[in-house]
């Protein structure tokens, strides 16, 4: 096999010749993985060979390391681990030779593969000469390339491993890095990789930057890094004072009053836009952090207790000077703009956003006197940026400040929905719907309604992105005025939009009646149809029942067309109209209920008619499989006819491991049709419990789907009650099993994994045990109840346990001693943790509240 030759069809222009060497190396890799790592090892080394040639060696050996998906990165890994010792060292000395290549490319992709084969051994001890190795090249060489590519090197390796693993040579690998982003480093290149590595290593420096002395100079040198003459330097250095700040916001108040504040301003006005947006996003995430810490001393003085960290309130102190540059910035859009480009512009919005967030009502003032002067301008520029501005300023300050500003200025926003200028239009149209959204209270039915609908209403027939808009006003208007109707008018027969409901569903439906999504705006019109069912009052049930005509007659005809499909495009086109229209369907089932029943056969028809037709597409089978389910919830009993014909599709999606979603959504179904049928459903129980327990023992399926699956022994319990009782022993096996995973305070990802576990443990547990309550089955429970009191112990005691865990601790507690009110289980109800939680209610909510009050009746009852 002729390595260089192979490796360069795989870039080959000709896509059969790039296929044929992609699938010859892909056979390689599998028959004789040894071979095929140590070529390409030999490959990349070989100084001789072409560089596109070394770069695709690289490229290939760097991805048999490394997987984003997280049982091949184990399967990767596992596979390089039983490599011959020898072939292993081999291969990490080439990568580490190829670091000082004096072509550049060659050691950027040596430095990946260094770093893959690190994420691969240093985790497991192996390998562990090689920060040693790595920081020898920067400290002891003058090779330059060798510098950039070992400082490349070390960058990756910080992003890609757990800072556990490196924190024993964090302060040698911080000097190393810092060394290379001095000013006096000659070689502005090897400044660039030293920055980003910098970038990297930040989350793992903690301890230095505990320290006064090491952290003044990391912020020396990177302060200085922002007046470097190359303007790649500035920008990463920038980046490292935005992570900087997420980072350490606690610290960083002398920093900010002796350089940062200026530098950060300064940087704003720079005449390179790379190194604007890095400035720009360094206030963003100013106000982002202290955006959160106002939420926890919120949540703190609930508790009566002082904040851990306290705001420093920066984004109010630099309103003065921050808030003229931003809205500056907000006048430089570019007419011919692309509408996903991020640019300043946009970044000064984005900002102006948060900063309204942070500061609240003092945003106000700070930019009044701006829209104002611009809203009339006759440059659409500042026009835009106005109106800009005003819709950015909206999610922060009190309602009560906003709403006299909001009112002076209805009008007038609506009437710009008519401006001359694409972007205006665009901006008014997105301002609209932001006022729809956070300040509904504003719009007075009597006097907005009519000109703002109409307004909206005409943008429909506008450019994609402004119908797209304008869709998403209309949607947020539905939405916040339904919200308003169930809080406050509880079965409201009619609603405000009631007049107007019929005119903007077949305004809505004309803009779906295209082939063409630009903008995403055909599906933010089946968005807003599927709000305005869903809101809908009973004024408005036949309208909603001539939209669902109209879309089933849609769907048909979409089925009838899949034949003429042709390509890619035609086909995510057709999948992406009919999760459009199974939405619709869905909410018009919901708002319908069992006054669905009527239209019930056509819509299973085409709906098993949409699962065969889609294939292995899973996104249009999970929104089809959706609409099973809430048809289910709806008709109730009524459901029992469809499902013989829809359990030959239901099967094969359990079984469909490697789709976490759709096995999600599979195991849902379960769930739906075990409730709608209750205890008809028994006859399906045992296909059910068989299919679910196969999924517990698969080592491909997701965890987070045998959670649902826990939780979906608990919906069959409480369907079928006492005929659970064959499967009882096997399944509280499981569950104990289950609660017996503990989490690790280190690992941030298994503790948010144990305890979604754990309360879908206590879901299966209420399930059944509710289920066997109250029948003559109830006794073959008094087995289990150490272990399921236990798993609650476990649960309450948690001090990061969540209101949903503790509300169904509480009601498991209760539903136990409701069980057995005759003092069978007493003396586990009289345990000292018990009584001890029950004397608690501190930061609790209203439901959890009354759930404890009803427990504790309950308790009073069974221990008498």
């Amino acid at each position: 096999m002729n390595a260089s030759a192979l490796l360069a069809n795989t870039l080959s222009p000709d896509a059969a010749t790039r296929q044929t060497a992609t699938q010859q190396l892909e056979s390689a890799s599998r028959e004789n993985y040894p071979v095929y790592m140590l070529m390409l090892s030999d490959e990349l080394r070989n100084e001789n060979s072409q560089i596109h040639t070394r770069n695709a060696a690289g490229l290939a050996l760097k991805n048999a390391l490394s997987a984003r998906d997280s049982t091949r990165q184990d399967e990767y890994s596992a596979r390089w681990m039983a490599l011959d010792v020898d072939a292993r060292q081999k291969i990490k000395e080439g990568s580490l030779l190829s670091l000082a290549s004096p072509q550049p490319r060659a050691g950027a992709v040596a430095a990946q593969v260094v770093s893959a084969i690190a994420a691969v051994e240093l985790p497991v001890g192996q390998w562990p000469d090689l920060v040693e190795i790595l920081l020898g090249f920067i400290n002891t060489s003058d090779d330059t390339n060798l510098k950039i590519a070992t400082l490349q090197a070390i960058g990756y390796i910080c992003e890609t491993i757990k800072p556990e693993v490196l924190a024993l040579r964090s302060n040698e690998i911080l000097t190393a890095v810092i060394h290379g982003a001095r000013k006096e480093e000659p070689s502005s290149e090897v400044q660039l990789a030293a920055v980003h590595a910098l970038f990297n290593s930040l989350e793992f420096v903690r301890d230095n930057f505990d320290r006064e002395g090491e952290r003044n100079y990391i912020m020396q040198v990177v302060c200085e890094a922002t007046q470097n003459p190359s303007v790649s330097v500035q920008v990463g250095a920038f980046e490292c004072l935005v992570k900087i700040m997420a980072l350490y916001y606690d610290k960083m108040a002398f920093y900010m009053e002796q350089a940062l504040f200026g530098l950060t301003v300064m940087g704003m006005k720079h005449s390179d836009e790379r190194v604007a947006l890095q400035a720009v996003e360094f206030w963003t995430t100013v106000c982002e952090e202290e955006i959160e810490l106002a939420h926890e001393a919120r949540e703190a003085a609930e508790y009566d207790e002082p904040p851990e960290l306290e705001s420093k309130h920066f984004a109010k102190v630099a309103l003065p000077e921050v808030i003229p540059v931003l809205l500056n910035l907000l006048t430089q859009q570019e007419e011919d703009a692309d509408e996903g480009e991020w640019n300043l512009a946009m970044s000064a919005g984005t900002c102006l956003n948060y900063m309204a967030q942070a500061v609240a009502d003092a945003i106000v003032p700070a930019v009044i006197p701006f829209i104002e002067a611009h809203i009339k301008a006759q440059d659409w520029h500042q026009r835009e940026a106005a109106v800009m501005t005003f819709g950015s300023i909206l999610d922060g300050p009190d309602p009560q400040v906003l709403t006299p500003l909001v009112n002076q200025a209805l009008p007038l926003l609506i009437g710009m929905m008519n401006d001359e200028n694409l972007h205006v239009k665009d901006t008014t149209a997105w301002t609209l719907g932001r006022i729809c959204d956070l300040l509904i209270i504003t719009i007075k039915p009597d006097v907005h309604l009519h000109p703002l609908i109409s307004a909206l209403v005409n943008g429909l027939s506008d450019r994609p992105r402004i119908v797209t808009n304008c869709c998403w006003a209309l949607m947020n208007l539905a939405d916040q005025i339904g919200i308003y109707l169930d809080e406050y008018i509880t079965s409201a027969s009619e609603s405000p939009l009631s007049p107007y409901f019929e005119g903007i569903v077949s305004a809505l439906l004309r803009v779906t009646e295209t082939t063409a999504n630009e903008s995403n705006f055909r599906t933010s019109a089946y968005e807003a149809i599927t709000s305005y069912v869903s809101h809908s009052t009973a004024d408005c049930i036949p309208v909603v029942q001539n939209t669902v005509i109209a879309i089933l007659q849609r769907m048909e005809q979409l089925l009838n067309m899949q034949n003429q499909i042709v390509g890619v495009d035609d086909r995510n086109n057709w999948n992406e109209l009919q999760s459009n229209l199974c939405s619709v369907v869905i909410s018009v089932i919901r708002r319908l209920g069992g006054g669905i029943q009527p239209m019930a056969d056509r819509i299973m028809t085409l709906i098993l008619q949409l699962i065969q037709g889609a294939g292995k597409t899973s996104t249009v089978l999970e929104d089809a499989f959706l609409v099973v389910g809430s048809l289910a919830a709806a008709l109730e009993a009524g459901f029992a006819p469809y499902i013989q014909a829809f359990l030959p599709f239901l099967y094969p999606a359990l079984k469909a491991h490697e789709d976490t979603q759709l096995c999600m959504v599979a195991v849902g179904i379960i769930g739906d049709i075990s409730r709608a049928l209750g205890d008809q459903s028994a006859q399906y129980a045992g296909a059910f419990m068989n299919v679910l327990l196969e999924n517990l023992q698969s080592n491909v399926l997701n965890r987070n789907v045998k959670i649902s699956i826990l939780s979906c022994f608990g919906d069959i319990a409480l369907a079928i009650g006492p005929a659970f009782d064959p499967y009882l022993n096997t399944t509280m096996d499981v569950l104990r099993q289950a609660g017996s995973v503990q989490p690790n305070p280190l690992d941030f990802d298994l503790m948010d994994y144990v305890a979604q576990l754990r309360e879908g443990i206590l879901e299966a547990y209420t399930g059944v045990v509710t289920g066997f309550k109250n029948t003559d089955k109830a006794s073959a429970l008094l087995p289990h109840v150490s272990s399921i009191l236990e798993l609650v112990h476990q649960c309450l005691a948690d001090e990061e346990r969540s209101d949903s865990v503790v509300k169904l601790s509480f009601g498991l507690i209760g539903d136990l001693a409701d069980c057995f009110s005759s003092g069978q289980i007493k003396e586990h109800l009289l345990e000292e943790w018990i009584a001890h939680e029950f004397r608690s209610k501190r930061g609790m909510q209203q439901e959890t509240k009354k759930t404890l009050r009803w427990a504790r009746e309950m308790i009073k009852r069974a221990t008498a």
